[in-house]
């Protein structure tokens, strides 16, 4: 991954979950924290280096799936504030985890979910200073629910 001028992410390399599919790809097993431009459920050609580690490369599947991350404010990211938004958002039909560690939460965010709530409680969540967020792998129908 490339570290942008403000040194984000904060790691060169993440290790995902995987499936392996058996034909040189597998399908992702978790929701990535920092890697752009894939989801959970994406099925990703890999190549395997020396050491048997399996690199990724394109994605030959997409899931569908979005994977949107915020950087929890409200009580300094406390582990109460990120379980709070892991529910909350669970109510609209994503699930995710929170890391402590940079008071992070990571979204799965399937098709089926009510994606204009999730976007309108996500713009409305970073005016209050609640988190801010980011887009991490998006689709065509949740780019359809932004506003022009």
């Amino acid at each position: 991954m490339e570290i942008d001028e403000d040194g984000w992410p904060p790691a060169s390399v993440e290790s995902l979950w995987a499936v392996d599919l058996g034909d040189g790809t597998v399908r992702l097993d978790n929701t990535p924290w920092f890697v752009r431009g894939v989801a959970n459920g994406d099925v990703i050609r890999v190549q395997p280096d020396d050491d048997g580690v399996l690199w990724a490369g394109e994605a030959v599947q997409p899931s569908q799936n979005c994977t949107i991350r915020l950087i929890v404010l409200k009580d300094a990211g406390s582990a109460a504030a990120r379980q709070s938004v892991l529910e909350v958002f669970h109510r609209l039909g994503t699930t995710g985890e929170g890391i402590e560690r940079f008071g992070m939460v990571a979204l799965d965010v399937p098709p089926q979910a009510d994606l204009l709530k999730i976007r309108e409680l996500l713009e409305h969540g970073e005016t209050k200073e609640w988190w801010h967020w980011e887009e991490g792998c998006v689709t065509a129908a949740w780019e359809a629910t932004a506003r022009p």
